[in-house]
């Protein structure tokens, strides 16, 4: 087994983790986070964790983005996966630096492929979801401060053509606050 030391490799200007042996440097970079807020006369759907962390808490259907797949169809397997839902991508609505954790989050707003019938339920990574109008999200319960972040945006963006996508709120630009902060300071 390799044996990897902590050093600046030759051309670079940051601590890697370097092969003692072989010099192949083990990059570390940001993971990327894909999801949707769907939306459905008004309402949107929200998944309740049945995984850690957070579990029991409530969120959007998102994951880690995949390899082999562009950020919407990841947005898309996500919903499916979480919420059995089929979904039409409207655009990206946000897209947030997690800078404590090495994410960046893309949100995509997202409605029903068949809004006349709108399909959905609890897949394997959640204990139930549902559709929920702005007045009655379990705010109390949310996840993560960035499903606050993205839910904001969506009510703020309205319903028409999506402009630039929001960002990471004026308080907290990196997104380092944790969470029981950042519910104390209303993110």
């Amino acid at each position: 087994m390799p044996e990897f030391v902590s050093r600046i490799p030759e051309g670079d200007n940051r601590e890697r983790l370097v092969c003692a042996g072989c010099g192949y440097v083990a990059y570390e970079n940001p993971r990327i986070v894909v999801g949707s807020v769907i939306v459905q006369d008004g309402a949107v759907l929200l998944c309740r964790r049945a995984i850690e962390p957070r579990r029991g808490y409530w969120t959007l259907p998102a994951g880690y983005l995949e390899l082999g797949e562009t950020p919407d169809e990841g947005a898309a397997r996500e919903a499916m996966e979480e919420a059995q839902a089929d979904i039409t991508i409207d655009g990206i609505l946000a897209m947030f630096s997690i800078a404590r954790l090495g994410q960046v989050q893309v949100i995509y707003r997202a409605r029903f492929a068949d809004p006349a019938l709108p399909r959905f339920g609890a897949g394997a990574e959640s204990l139930e979801v549902g559709l929920y109008a702005w007045d009655a999200i379990p705010w109390d319960g949310i996840a993560f401060p960035s499903v606050r972040w993205a839910l904001d945006a969506w009510r703020h963006s309205g319903t028409g053509p999506l402009g630039a996508p929001f960002g990471n709120p004026s308080e907290d630009r990196r997104g380092v606050i944790r969470m029981a902060a950042a519910v104390e300071g209303g993110l």
